[in-house]
């Protein structure tokens, strides 16, 4: 059988990881995170990030334990030694990548059409299949591709970044005000409220995992690519989302479509046509890079004998799962077409929430019956996914109550 090409450094994984974290967060959620939390939108990412570390630390352990395609599967099979859990997780991840590429579609949608007069039925079909082509293209290909695509949309947060505090250095003074108090009860049921929307903003991490066969040295690279990714982030999504809410009416920041593009034109006063061009090759690396994950995990469960061998066929020429990437293909052009972003993104978060709870417990069991690390391999205390299982738990359970 033909296997996956091992062509991966840090760098590009890292890129990758940032790509498909701010591709599928900040340019697309901006504005509905801002509708529901309003001024105090950037705490809902902050908030959001707390929840994240743990389960980042747990999956930089599982994936140096495990360095596989459909890891998250594989690490619930193994702390339960239970194949049909496992087979539970791998579909679940399948189906928040699916989910998530619809969703992010839906948000490329928005900024394309500040330039195409077309109707969303024309639009999203084209852009599902031209980048579902490059995702079959080859992995190496993809991820450099996404990774300059990545380079260009960090480089347009850092911009509105600085011109915003530049343009408005009065600004640094009302940073204080995205702060609620801790007596500010209202504030914070908007800001756990919108959690989950920014929960979405930082699904990404995860994705690393999966191109562990893909990866040079995985045990080494994976831990510390997964790491810097919830760092940077986590840093671009505060700074950005309080620049736009301390920037722009909430009321029009909630409406926009493209609420990047409306933060850059209110800042600088200068069409946003450059913005808006970045926000679409932001918007469509998150794409093809939700469909690598979720062919790869798709392929991993084919290798592994859960699902049809078909979707564990490698195309000799592409060195990619054909079967499996055209599959995710034509899932995410239904969804996208079916579904609004708000809806696609928070059930994304709702998938993503159940998937690290079960990984969280998969490692607590795992260092419960004493199998510890191998040598040389990132390892973290028991009490690190015990707070995973927790805070994963605890961001759902607000879903449901608020």
């Amino acid at each position: 059988m033909t296997e996956l090409r091992r062509t991966l450094s840090l760098p590009l994984v890292v890129l990758y990881g940032i790509g498909v974290t701010i591709g599928a967060g900040i340019y697309a959620l901006l504005g509905v995170t801002a509708g529901k939390a309003g001024l105090h939108a950037p705490m809902s990412f902050v908030l959001a990030a707390v929840v994240m570390v743990f389960s980042a630390a747990a999956f930089a352990e599982l994936s140096s334990r495990f360095p596989v395609s459909a890891g998250e599967a594989e690490y619930v099979r193994s702390g339960f030694r239970s194949k049909p859990l496992g087979l539970l997780v791998g579909c679940l991840v399948i189906a928040s990548g699916t989910v998530s590429s619809a969703a992010i579609t839906v948000g490329s949608t928005g900024y394309i059409r500040e330039f195409i007069d077309l109707d969303t039925l024309i639009i999203m079909p084209v852009v599902v299949v031209l980048v579902g082509g490059l995702a079959a293209w080859g992995i190496k290909e993809s991820v450099m591709f996404a990774s300059v695509f990545t380079l260009v949309e960090v480089g347009a947060l850092v911009a509105i970044i600085v011109f915003g505090f530049w343009q408005r250095p009065g600004m640094i003074a009302e940073v204080p005000d995205v702060f609620p108090s801790p007596t500010e009860l209202g504030a914070w049921v908007a800001i756990s409220s919108a959690s989950l929307l920014a929960f979405f903003a930082f699904i990404g991490f995860e994705d690393i995992v999966n191109l562990a066969e893909e990866v040079e040295e995985p045990s080494r690279v994976l831990p510390r690519a997964i790491l810097a990714t919830l760092v940077i982030s986590t840093v671009l999504y505060f700074l950005v989302t309080t620049v736009a809410v301390l920037s722009v009416p909430l009321d029009d920041l909630a409406a926009s479509d493209a609420p990047l593009s409306l933060v850059f034109g209110s800042i600088t006063g200068a069409s946003p046509v450059v913005i808006t061009s970045i926000a679409i090759v932001a918007t469509l690396n998150g794409v093809v890079i939700q469909m690598i994950m979720a062919s790869r995990v798709l392929y991993g469960l084919g290798r592994q004998g859960a699902v049809p061998a078909v979707f564990a066929r490698v195309h000799p020429k592409t060195q990619t799962p054909l079967v499996a990437t055209v599959t995710v293909i034509g899932v995410v052009l239904v969804l996208a077409l079916m579904f609004p972003i708000e809806a696609l993104a928070e059930w994304t978060a709702r998938i993503v929430l159940l998937v690290f709870t079960l990984a969280n417990a998969a490692l607590v069991q795992m260092k419960l019956r004493g199998e510890a690390a191998p040598a040389g391999v990132f390892s973290v205390g028991v009490w690190v996914p015990i707070a995973g299982v927790l805070s994963c738990i605890a961001l759902l359970a607000g879903d449901l109550f608020i």
